[in-house]
């Protein structure tokens, strides 16, 4: 009896050791909302790992000759040989997503992680095996391993996302690595067994695992099975779609019963027809949303599905807009109880990404030699710029954008204002270090967002397409005193906010430094308590690469924090930065 009593409280602190480690639960379906262990609402605020396991061309700058991954390691394999690629790839992938990175994220705000998987890491190619068998490749579960290490001690959700199923199962080649030249996912029943057995063996392995947000079990579908269009936007029925992801779920639920399965409809995840009725209780339906309107109507569709299925509803994927756009769509979303998972966290010159991978001449020598042919680069040249160009995406090494994330975090709760950096007066404000904060609040800029999809316009926000997220257009500048960037294509009535420390109350005299073409510019500047300075006249340069100095005198700050207006009541010139220096006369205190 004393014995059985013993094992009861071993058992009973047992229990106790793993709710105060695991206390959260497994995430999972409850009515509409998914809910921890403990029943609380998650709101999924995630990131989409994309580029890591699945190289995509437009991420690469490869888009235009080489867009699917297969594509991109022909065009390394080139210039590099066998060997070579596998050096790259290993020191790609082994920088491409860390404990650092984690680390960041979470520090960040993010409390989950999509993890785009290429199956090709787990399991070989149908062609490659003997005899119709199945078998595995330590790789891709070590790396998932690690990932799910990371996010454990992060206290961060992992949703498992196979984004390149086997054979590929879209026409959007890129997405999942699909070659045209071989049986696709839905063209082959070996490939439909394969991705069937690797979900299976991802559940089996990870059933246990708590940090393990959900299996999102085919990313994108983009298939037209009966319909005319390639992409399945016009399907009524998406048998073959409904049928493999029964058939996934079965094999997943043979060994996992914990797990949220979170599907996908076709015509790149969003459309659900002939889809229903759901097949299992513990399930969410995920939708993808870009380059749309940000109000109700634009998810009224799954919001429709939500209730009447009664089943959560998850973002699945967004991103690629503007700072503006982020803030409007998280809103959004949110307020109608809607988590998110955006895109991506690293690709070459990003700026709408929460870091941006640095590319360097080398790499640039590559792109134009694989475009155009030509003079073939070494394959010393070539390894080295693509090593470079590996050591460039680890964490260290990525230029973090704080903008993006302040619009995907702190903009979609307050419409105030933040400095960029810490602007002290006497001193010089750099023209793109304006604050941080949305449209109509920290600047103001006639073109700010894209909804193409909507508009069938493509509308470029940030027209350099350099630093910042923000409708303000940024090029880069090699005048002296830069930052390296200059604000450019100004127009009438725009406007830039800086959060200022002002030391003394004074008047001072600021130097304007400015060019221009052929246009003659205006600007006042403001104070958030209203007073104006005086307009001053910019006259034209002779040149946008032209820069001079022009004083703008007698501006009157008082000591403390200020906000101030840089408003261009003409536009047509370039800014590079305002220095503020005292005047000869103090503001007499009142």
């Amino acid at each position: 009896m004393k014995n059985f009593q013993m094992k009861k409280v071993v058992l009973a602190l047992q229990l106790l050791f793993s709710f105060t480690v695991f206390g959260q639960g497994f995430l999972h379906r409850d009515g509409q909302k998914i809910v921890d262990g403990n029943g609380n609402n998650i709101i999924l605020r995630g990131l989409g790992l994309g580029g890591w396991m699945v190289q995509e061309g437009y991420m690469l700058q490869t888009q235009p000759f080489a867009s699917p991954q297969y594509q991109i390691k022909q065009k390394i394999q080139d210039v590099v040989g066998e060997q070579g690629t596998k050096e790259f790839y290993a020191a790609y992938k082994a920088n491409g997503i860390t404990k650092r990175d984690v680390d960041s994220l979470a520090k960040w705000g993010f409390n989950s992680i999509r993890l785009p998987m290429h199956y090709n890491l787990y399991t070989p190619p149908i062609e490659q095996e003997k005899n119709g068998e199945i078998t595995w490749i330590d790789e891709g579960f070590t790396m998932t391993d690690n990932l799910l290490k990371w996010c454990e001690a992060n206290k961060i959700y992992l949703i498992l996302d196979l984004h390149a199923a086997p054979g590929g199962q879209g026409n959007d080649a890129a997405i999942s690595d699909y070659d045209t030249t071989k049986p696709s996912l839905w063209q082959s029943e070996a490939n439909q067994k394969k991705m069937i057995a690797l979900w299976k063996k991802l559940a089996s392995r990870y059933r246990d695992s708590q940090w393990i947000g959900g299996y999102d079990i085919i990313n994108e579908p983009n298939w037209g099975f009966t319909g005319s269009n390639k992409n399945g936007c016009d399907e009524n029925s998406n048998g073959p779609l409904r049928d493999l992801m029964v058939a996934v779920t079965k094999a997943i639920r043979e060994v996992d019963t914990n797990h949220l399965v979170i599907i996908e409809g076709n015509c790149w995840g969003n459309n659900y027809n002939g889809v229903f009725p759901l097949w299992d209780e513990n399930m969410a339906l995920s939708f993808h949303k870009y380059w749309n309107h940000n109000d109700k109507e634009s998810i009224q569709k799954m919001l429709d599905y939500r209730t009447q299925y009664n089943v959560p509803i998850w973002l699945g994927e967004s991103g690629e807009n503007s700072n503006v756009w982020f803030k409007d769509a998280l809103t959004l979303v949110e307020t109608n109880n809607i988590g998110w998972a955006f895109w991506p966290m690293k690709k070459i010159e990003n700026i709408a990404g929460v870091t941006s991978v640095t590319k360097i001449p080398e790499y640039d020598v590559l792109l134009k030699y694989w475009k155009d042919g030509g003079a073939k680069p070494s394959p010393e040249f070539s390894k080295k710029a693509l090593m470079k160009m590996a050591d460039n995406y680890k964490t260290q090494n990525v230029t973090v954008k704080p903008d993006v994330i302040d619009a995907m975090f702190r903009q979609v709760q307050t419409n105030d204002t933040k400095a960029y950096k810490n602007h002290v007066i006497p001193g010089k404000i750099i023209a793109t270090q304006y604050d941080l904060g949305t449209n109509g609040f920290a600047y103001s800029d006639k073109d700010f967002v894209n909804y193409r999809v909507a508009t069938g316009t493509f509308d470029q926000w940030n027209k350099g397409n350099v630093m910042r997220n923000d409708g303000v257009d940024i090029l880069p500048c090699k005048d002296a005193g830069s930052n390296g960037y200059q604000v450019s294509f100004i127009e009438d009535g725009e406007w830039l906010q800086f959060t200022s420390q002002v030391k003394k109350e004074n008047k001072y005299n600021v130097a304007i430094r400015y060019s221009s073409e052929s246009a003659e510019g205006q600007l006042h500047l403001e104070t958030s308590n209203g007073e104006k300075s005086k307009t001053i006249t910019l006259p034209a340069t002779g040149g946008n690469d032209k820069w001079k100095t022009i004083i703008l005198s007698d501006v009157e700050l008082k000591s403390g924090e200020n906000k101030i207006k840089v408003v261009f009541d003409k536009g047509g010139f370039n800014l590079n930065y305002l220095d503020f220096l005292n005047g000869k006369k103090s503001v007499s205190k009142k």
